[in-house]
């Protein structure tokens, strides 16, 4: 569980605990249900992460919404939008390794994150990350439950696959940019795991033979991050 856990979760368990010491029972149940649900809600389960070069995995867990192709600053590709239901993990994963050349935090509105205009209109952290192969972009997304789109990185951080780089809180909304040579492995209607379901393959012919050896090295280092 991540340190948010404990901040959201301790002052509603200790209410719980002097309400029942009052006999007021049904709001202590309550307040008691509510820690728990708050513990659940800030989980953070152990990922194994592919060291398969070129490969592109989910930022979160949750459902694939859409896959459709669209541009980026006029470069042709495709996003993929991941639902992350109120019951999902919320920690969200970087996709493949690299720099963060851009984090640009956009003001917005809380439309239902199944809805497409979410994409566009909602709360966002737009993530800009330059891998080995090319630059992709991925996005944190609030949603109508969710009200604060949290990322743990800056521009000029380096990450690993898979490594653990924010959250989204209470039900939410995750987009991935890649360009059209990537090659898409998922379709509406699949579940996901964050860092260890594979989205895409993206890889050239003349990308660095390291990348494979250093991602393989650094996955096994990702299990520490942000848990408690």
């Amino acid at each position: 569980m991540i340190r948010e856990g404990y901040t959201f979760g301790l002052p509603l368990l200790a209410l719980g605990a002097i309400a029942f010491l009052l006999r007021w029972n049904l709001p202590g149940v309550l307040l008691l249900a509510l820690a728990l649900f708050v513990f659940s809600f800030f989980r953070d389960p152990q990922r194994a992460v592919t060291a398969d070069a070129g490969a592109v995995v989910s930022p979160a867990d949750g459902r694939i919404v859409v896959v459709t192709d669209e541009e980026n600053h006029g470069k042709p590709g495709k996003r993929i939008s991941i639902f992350l239901a109120i019951w999902n993990v919320h920690v969200n994963r970087a996709p493949a390794s690299g720099s963060i050349t851009r984090l640009d935090y956009r003001a917005g509105k809380f439309f239902a994150a199944m809805r497409q205009r979410a994409s566009l209109e909602n709360e966002q952290n737009v993530i800009h990350l330059r891998t080995d192969v090319g630059e992709m972009v991925f996005k944190q997304i609030a949603g109508w439950i969710a009200r604060r789109v949290v990322c743990w990185k800056k521009a000029g951080d380096t990450v690993a696959r898979g490594e653990r780089i924010g959250l989204i809180r209470f039900g939410s909304r995750v987009d991935v940019w890649l360009p059209r040579e990537a090659e898409i492995q998922v379709t509406p209607g699949e579940n996901v795991k964050g860092g260890s379901s594979v989205l895409a393959v993206w890889k050239h012919a003349d990308a660095p033979a390291k990348s494979q050896a250093q991602d393989s090295a650094r996955s096994t280092l990702i299990g520490a991050g942000r848990g408690i």
